[in-house]
């Protein structure tokens, strides 16, 4: 559950979504954007590095339900190399 500054009224209402990322290695070409932009902080720089010598995100230790289905990875990678999907029931 998140910790709110300042506690919303209809919080017991609202369904905050799970997301699963999926990272297609191959194609990250390791800009990082993904890591930066995503606001959950799900993802870190891999110490594995692909075929073009890259290192390619990975989701953080810790980390695996922290994905909210922003898509914010999704929009700003360049080489179409990672996406998010919404679970269809929170675990």
């Amino acid at each position: 559950m998140k910790i709110f500054a300042r506690t919303p009224l209809d919080l017991h209402k609202v369904n905050i979504p799970v997301g699963q990322v999926y990272i297609i290695p191959e194609r990250c070409k390791g800009c990082q954007l993904c890591i930066e932009f995503c606001p959950q902080h799900v993802l870190q720089e891999s110490a594995n590095i692909n075929a073009k010598g890259y290192h390619y995100p990975e989701i953080a230790p810790g980390k695996e339900l922290a994905c909210v289905h922003c898509e914010f990875c999704t929009m700003v990678c360049p080489e179409f190399a990672i996406y998010t999907l919404e679970l269809a029931e929170s675990p």
